[in-house]
Protein backbone atom coordinates (compact mmCIF):
# COMPACT_ATOMS: atom_id res chain seq x y z
CA UNK A 1 0.00 0.00 0.00
CA UNK A 2 1.09 3.44 -1.00
CA UNK A 3 1.81 5.54 1.87
CA UNK A 4 1.47 9.49 0.56
CA UNK A 5 3.36 12.03 2.91
CA UNK A 6 2.21 15.05 4.70
CA UNK A 7 2.66 16.94 1.52
CA UNK A 8 1.36 14.85 -0.81
CA UNK A 9 -1.72 14.94 1.30
CA UNK A 10 -1.88 18.55 1.35
CA UNK A 11 -1.62 18.51 -2.71
CA UNK A 12 -4.33 15.70 -2.81
CA UNK A 13 -7.09 17.55 -0.75
CA UNK A 14 -6.30 21.03 -2.23
CA UNK A 15 -7.34 19.48 -5.57
CA UNK A 16 -9.94 17.85 -4.40
CA UNK A 17 -11.55 21.32 -2.84
CA UNK A 18 -10.62 22.75 -6.59
CA UNK A 19 -12.45 19.49 -8.50
CA UNK A 20 -15.96 20.03 -6.05
CA UNK A 21 -17.88 22.30 -8.58
CA UNK A 22 -16.58 19.98 -11.65
CA UNK A 23 -17.48 17.21 -9.98
CA UNK A 24 -21.01 17.94 -9.55
CA UNK A 25 -21.30 19.31 -13.22
CA UNK A 26 -19.78 15.33 -13.96
CA UNK A 27 -22.66 14.46 -12.34
CA UNK A 28 -25.49 16.79 -13.67
CA UNK A 29 -23.78 16.48 -17.33
CA UNK A 30 -25.31 20.34 -18.02
CA UNK A 31 -22.01 22.36 -18.70
CA UNK A 32 -20.16 22.61 -21.86
CA UNK A 33 -17.22 23.35 -20.78
CA UNK A 34 -14.81 21.68 -18.29
CA UNK A 35 -12.27 22.92 -15.22
CA UNK A 36 -10.73 26.21 -15.79
CA UNK A 37 -7.10 27.27 -15.79
CA UNK A 38 -5.40 29.99 -16.71
CA UNK A 39 -4.17 30.10 -20.20
CA UNK A 40 -1.56 32.72 -19.56
CA UNK A 41 0.14 33.75 -16.04
CA UNK A 42 0.17 37.32 -17.15
CA UNK A 43 -2.30 39.97 -18.51
CA UNK A 44 -3.33 39.76 -22.19
CA UNK A 45 -3.55 43.10 -22.21
CA UNK A 46 -2.83 46.01 -19.69
CA UNK A 47 -2.96 49.38 -19.61
CA UNK A 48 -0.55 51.78 -22.29
CA UNK A 49 0.33 55.38 -22.96
CA UNK A 50 -0.88 58.46 -21.24
CA UNK A 51 -3.93 58.84 -22.99
CA UNK A 52 -7.49 56.78 -23.28
CA UNK A 53 -5.94 53.36 -21.90
CA UNK A 54 -3.49 54.79 -19.49
CA UNK A 55 -5.47 53.55 -16.28
CA UNK A 56 -6.88 50.59 -16.97
CA UNK A 57 -8.09 47.95 -19.75
CA UNK A 58 -10.35 45.51 -18.40
CA UNK A 59 -13.84 43.66 -18.46
CA UNK A 60 -13.26 42.47 -22.27
CA UNK A 61 -16.04 40.89 -24.46
CA UNK A 62 -14.91 38.21 -27.38
CA UNK A 63 -16.15 37.16 -30.46
CA UNK A 64 -15.43 35.17 -33.64
CA UNK A 65 -16.22 36.90 -36.72
CA UNK A 66 -13.95 36.18 -40.38
CA UNK A 67 -11.36 33.42 -38.71
CA UNK A 68 -10.55 35.76 -35.85
CA UNK A 69 -11.39 36.84 -32.16
CA UNK A 70 -12.44 40.28 -31.89
CA UNK A 71 -12.09 41.88 -28.15
CA UNK A 72 -14.33 44.98 -27.38
CA UNK A 73 -12.76 46.01 -23.95
CA UNK A 74 -13.30 48.83 -21.49
CA UNK A 75 -10.08 51.28 -21.05
CA UNK A 76 -10.14 54.34 -18.84
CA UNK A 77 -7.92 57.36 -18.57
CA UNK A 78 -6.65 59.32 -15.99
CA UNK A 79 -9.59 60.99 -15.35
CA UNK A 80 -12.02 57.92 -14.78
CA UNK A 81 -13.67 58.24 -18.11
CA UNK A 82 -13.80 55.05 -19.77
CA UNK A 83 -14.20 53.86 -23.78
CA UNK A 84 -14.19 50.72 -25.18
CA UNK A 85 -11.39 49.26 -27.18
CA UNK A 86 -10.84 47.20 -29.88
CA UNK A 87 -8.42 44.23 -30.46
CA UNK A 88 -7.97 41.39 -33.09
CA UNK A 89 -6.52 37.59 -32.41
CA UNK A 90 -5.83 34.56 -34.02
CA UNK A 91 -4.86 32.60 -30.96
CA UNK A 92 -7.07 33.72 -28.53
CA UNK A 93 -4.14 34.85 -26.30
CA UNK A 94 -2.31 37.40 -27.91
CA UNK A 95 -4.59 40.56 -29.36
CA UNK A 96 -3.33 43.23 -31.87
CA UNK A 97 -5.35 46.64 -30.27
CA UNK A 98 -5.88 49.90 -32.68
CA UNK A 99 -4.81 52.81 -31.68
CA UNK A 100 -7.87 54.93 -31.37
CA UNK A 101 -11.02 54.12 -29.28
CA UNK A 102 -14.14 52.17 -30.88
CA UNK A 103 -16.81 54.03 -28.65
CA UNK A 104 -16.56 56.84 -26.53
CA UNK A 105 -18.67 59.11 -24.49
CA UNK A 106 -21.06 60.91 -26.69
CA UNK A 107 -24.76 60.75 -25.55
CA UNK A 108 -25.94 62.33 -22.78
CA UNK A 109 -26.04 58.99 -21.12
CA UNK A 110 -22.37 58.49 -21.75
CA UNK A 111 -20.60 61.86 -21.03
CA UNK A 112 -18.54 62.30 -18.28
CA UNK A 113 -18.27 58.32 -16.82
CA UNK A 114 -18.28 56.76 -20.17
CA UNK A 115 -18.98 53.84 -21.87
CA UNK A 116 -18.52 50.68 -19.75
CA UNK A 117 -18.38 46.82 -19.45
CA UNK A 118 -19.41 45.77 -23.13
CA UNK A 119 -21.37 42.44 -23.55
CA UNK A 120 -21.29 40.88 -27.47
CA UNK A 121 -23.82 38.41 -28.90
CA UNK A 122 -24.17 38.21 -32.41
CA UNK A 123 -27.93 37.10 -33.80
CA UNK A 124 -28.83 37.15 -37.30
CA UNK A 125 -25.78 38.45 -38.68
CA UNK A 126 -25.83 41.85 -36.65
CA UNK A 127 -23.50 42.51 -33.29
CA UNK A 128 -25.71 43.30 -30.58
CA UNK A 129 -23.56 45.66 -27.73
CA UNK A 130 -24.77 45.64 -24.11
CA UNK A 131 -23.10 48.23 -22.41
CA UNK A 132 -23.19 50.72 -19.45
CA UNK A 133 -23.91 54.02 -19.85
CA UNK A 134 -22.41 56.52 -17.17
CA UNK A 135 -22.98 60.43 -16.88
CA UNK A 136 -20.84 60.42 -13.28
CA UNK A 137 -24.19 60.46 -11.81
CA UNK A 138 -26.40 57.92 -13.51
CA UNK A 139 -25.59 54.25 -14.46
CA UNK A 140 -27.59 52.66 -16.86
CA UNK A 141 -27.84 49.51 -19.49
CA UNK A 142 -27.66 50.84 -22.98
CA UNK A 143 -27.43 48.90 -26.03
CA UNK A 144 -25.80 49.43 -29.39
CA UNK A 145 -26.05 47.71 -33.30
CA UNK A 146 -23.47 46.41 -35.44
CA UNK A 147 -22.81 44.51 -39.25
CA UNK A 148 -19.26 44.62 -38.70
CA UNK A 149 -18.29 45.36 -35.14
CA UNK A 150 -16.62 48.35 -36.17
CA UNK A 151 -19.67 50.82 -36.88
CA UNK A 152 -22.18 51.01 -33.91
CA UNK A 153 -25.56 52.70 -34.23
CA UNK A 154 -26.81 53.53 -30.24
CA UNK A 155 -29.91 52.32 -29.48
CA UNK A 156 -29.94 54.09 -26.31
CA UNK A 157 -30.97 53.42 -23.06
CA UNK A 158 -32.87 50.15 -23.01
CA UNK A 159 -33.70 49.58 -19.11
CA UNK A 160 -33.65 52.94 -17.03
CA UNK A 161 -32.04 53.35 -13.47
CA UNK A 162 -34.37 53.93 -10.90
CA UNK A 163 -37.40 52.10 -12.05
CA UNK A 164 -38.59 48.40 -12.11
CA UNK A 165 -40.44 46.06 -9.96
CA UNK A 166 -37.43 45.33 -7.73
CA UNK A 167 -34.63 47.94 -8.68
CA UNK A 168 -34.61 51.19 -6.91
CA UNK A 169 -31.08 52.19 -8.37
CA UNK A 170 -29.12 52.10 -11.18
CA UNK A 171 -28.67 49.07 -14.16
CA UNK A 172 -25.69 47.26 -16.05
CA UNK A 173 -24.25 44.24 -17.28
CA UNK A 174 -27.26 43.30 -19.79
CA UNK A 175 -26.33 39.28 -21.14
CA UNK A 176 -28.52 38.56 -23.71
CA UNK A 177 -29.41 34.36 -24.57
CA UNK A 178 -28.53 34.19 -28.10
CA UNK A 179 -31.92 32.54 -29.66
CA UNK A 180 -35.60 32.82 -28.92
CA UNK A 181 -37.40 30.87 -26.64
CA UNK A 182 -41.08 30.70 -26.02
CA UNK A 183 -41.51 33.15 -29.29
CA UNK A 184 -39.12 36.12 -27.31
CA UNK A 185 -35.68 37.06 -27.28
CA UNK A 186 -34.25 36.90 -23.20
CA UNK A 187 -31.65 38.77 -21.28
CA UNK A 188 -30.46 39.19 -17.70
CA UNK A 189 -29.27 41.74 -15.71
CA UNK A 190 -28.28 43.84 -12.83
CA UNK A 191 -30.13 46.18 -10.57
CA UNK A 192 -30.23 46.57 -7.15
CA UNK A 193 -32.71 46.14 -4.58
CA UNK A 194 -34.37 47.98 -1.57
CA UNK A 195 -31.72 45.75 0.78
CA UNK A 196 -28.46 47.33 -1.59
CA UNK A 197 -27.96 44.06 -3.18
CA UNK A 198 -26.66 44.20 -6.58
CA UNK A 199 -28.37 40.90 -8.04
CA UNK A 200 -29.84 39.68 -11.43
CA UNK A 201 -33.28 40.74 -12.98
CA UNK A 202 -34.79 38.70 -15.93
CA UNK A 203 -36.07 41.24 -19.38
CA UNK A 204 -37.60 40.10 -22.64
CA UNK A 205 -38.03 41.38 -25.98
CA UNK A 206 -39.61 40.55 -29.36
CA UNK A 207 -36.96 42.81 -31.44
CA UNK A 208 -33.95 43.19 -29.31
CA UNK A 209 -34.28 46.70 -28.88
CA UNK A 210 -37.12 47.54 -27.16
CA UNK A 211 -37.07 45.24 -23.33
CA UNK A 212 -39.32 44.56 -20.67
CA UNK A 213 -38.77 43.61 -17.63
CA UNK A 214 -40.31 40.33 -16.40
CA UNK A 215 -40.23 39.30 -12.68
CA UNK A 216 -41.28 40.89 -9.68
CA UNK A 217 -38.22 39.96 -8.16
CA UNK A 218 -34.76 39.37 -9.33
CA UNK A 219 -34.30 35.56 -10.95
CA UNK A 220 -30.78 35.23 -9.31
CA UNK A 221 -31.01 36.33 -6.22
CA UNK A 222 -27.83 37.38 -3.78
CA UNK A 223 -27.14 34.40 -0.83
CA UNK A 224 -26.16 35.27 2.61
CA UNK A 225 -23.18 33.86 3.93
CA UNK A 226 -21.97 33.09 0.56
CA UNK A 227 -19.41 34.18 -1.91
CA UNK A 228 -22.13 35.82 -3.80
CA UNK A 229 -23.83 37.28 -0.96
CA UNK A 230 -23.45 41.16 -2.20
CA UNK A 231 -23.11 40.98 -5.87
CA UNK A 232 -24.96 38.45 -8.17
CA UNK A 233 -24.25 40.32 -12.09
CA UNK A 234 -24.06 38.67 -15.33
CA UNK A 235 -21.13 37.66 -17.13
CA UNK A 236 -20.74 36.83 -20.77
CA UNK A 237 -24.06 35.87 -23.02
CA UNK A 238 -25.68 32.78 -22.24
CA UNK A 239 -24.19 29.47 -23.71
CA UNK A 240 -27.33 27.45 -24.88
CA UNK A 241 -26.96 23.58 -24.40
CA UNK A 242 -29.98 20.74 -25.12
CA UNK A 243 -30.02 20.64 -21.14
CA UNK A 244 -30.64 24.37 -20.26
CA UNK A 245 -29.10 27.62 -20.37
CA UNK A 246 -26.14 27.81 -18.81
CA UNK A 247 -24.90 31.32 -17.79
CA UNK A 248 -21.33 32.71 -16.07
CA UNK A 249 -21.75 35.14 -13.71
CA UNK A 250 -19.75 37.46 -10.68
CA UNK A 251 -20.73 36.90 -7.51
CA UNK A 252 -19.12 39.21 -4.65
CA UNK A 253 -19.00 38.37 -1.17
CA UNK A 254 -19.84 41.33 2.01
CA UNK A 255 -16.17 42.45 1.65
CA UNK A 256 -16.28 42.68 -2.60
CA UNK A 257 -14.17 39.95 -3.63
CA UNK A 258 -15.41 38.60 -7.05
CA UNK A 259 -15.53 35.17 -7.55
CA UNK A 260 -17.14 33.22 -10.79
CA UNK A 261 -19.77 31.47 -10.88
CA UNK A 262 -22.51 28.90 -12.99
CA UNK A 263 -25.82 29.08 -12.82
CA UNK A 264 -28.10 26.81 -15.55
CA UNK A 265 -31.92 27.52 -16.47
CA UNK A 266 -34.25 25.59 -17.98
CA UNK A 267 -34.01 25.73 -21.81
CA UNK A 268 -37.67 26.31 -22.33
CA UNK A 269 -37.98 28.67 -19.15
CA UNK A 270 -35.29 31.26 -18.57
CA UNK A 271 -37.13 32.06 -15.36
CA UNK A 272 -36.82 28.36 -13.57
CA UNK A 273 -33.35 27.83 -12.31
CA UNK A 274 -32.56 24.53 -12.50
CA UNK A 275 -29.01 24.65 -10.58
CA UNK A 276 -26.10 26.68 -8.89
CA UNK A 277 -22.72 26.40 -8.03
CA UNK A 278 -22.45 26.83 -4.51
CA UNK A 279 -18.45 27.32 -4.56
CA UNK A 280 -16.67 29.73 -7.12
CA UNK A 281 -15.11 28.13 -9.85
CA UNK A 282 -12.65 30.89 -9.92
CA UNK A 283 -10.95 33.39 -8.07
CA UNK A 284 -8.59 36.05 -7.71
CA UNK A 285 -5.29 33.89 -7.14
CA UNK A 286 -2.69 36.26 -8.97
CA UNK A 287 -1.14 39.25 -8.05
CA UNK A 288 -2.49 41.06 -10.67
CA UNK A 289 -5.77 39.88 -9.92
CA UNK A 290 -5.90 40.85 -6.32
CA UNK A 291 -4.02 44.43 -6.64
CA UNK A 292 -5.32 46.95 -8.98
CA UNK A 293 -7.67 49.86 -9.31
CA UNK A 294 -9.93 47.43 -7.42
CA UNK A 295 -8.62 44.77 -5.49
CA UNK A 296 -9.19 41.16 -5.22
CA UNK A 297 -11.81 41.14 -8.12
CA UNK A 298 -12.12 38.07 -11.34
CA UNK A 299 -14.83 39.77 -13.15
CA UNK A 300 -15.80 37.65 -16.35
CA UNK A 301 -17.53 39.40 -19.86
CA UNK A 302 -16.40 37.28 -22.64
CA UNK A 303 -16.51 33.68 -23.58
CA UNK A 304 -15.99 31.87 -26.69
CA UNK A 305 -15.81 28.20 -28.30
CA UNK A 306 -12.64 27.90 -30.24
CA UNK A 307 -10.68 24.91 -31.43
CA UNK A 308 -12.01 22.07 -29.01
CA UNK A 309 -11.90 24.56 -26.10
CA UNK A 310 -13.69 27.59 -24.15
CA UNK A 311 -12.10 30.88 -23.42
CA UNK A 312 -13.07 32.80 -20.96
CA UNK A 313 -11.84 36.45 -21.14
CA UNK A 314 -12.15 38.85 -17.50
CA UNK A 315 -10.66 41.53 -15.84
CA UNK A 316 -8.28 41.83 -12.89
CA UNK A 317 -8.46 43.83 -9.93
CA UNK A 318 -10.20 46.35 -12.98
CA UNK A 319 -6.73 46.98 -14.13
CA UNK A 320 -6.02 43.96 -16.44
CA UNK A 321 -6.96 41.15 -18.64
CA UNK A 322 -6.89 38.19 -18.12
CA UNK A 323 -8.07 34.91 -19.77
CA UNK A 324 -8.91 31.10 -18.56
CA UNK A 325 -9.18 28.22 -21.10
CA UNK A 326 -11.68 25.27 -20.56
CA UNK A 327 -11.79 21.74 -22.39
CA UNK A 328 -15.23 21.97 -24.52
CA UNK A 329 -17.25 18.97 -23.38
CA UNK A 330 -19.86 18.88 -25.97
Amino acid sequence: MHVFTLKQRKKIIVALIVAMPFLALAKSARWPFGAWQRASQTPILAPQGSGWESAGTFNPTVVAHDGKLVMLYRAQDASGTSRLGYGESTDGIHFMRRPEPLLSPETDYEKGGGVEDPRIVEIGGTFYLTYTGYNKKDAQLCLATSRDLVHWDRKGVILSAYVGKWNVRWTKSGAIVPAKIGGKFWMYWLGTSADNRDQMGLASSTDLIRWTEELDVPVLPARPGMFDSRVVEPGPPPILTRDGIVLVYNGADDKLVYRTGVAVFDRANPAKLISRTDEPIFAPELEWEKTGQVPNVIFVEGAVQQHGSWFFYYGGADKYIGVAKAPSLR
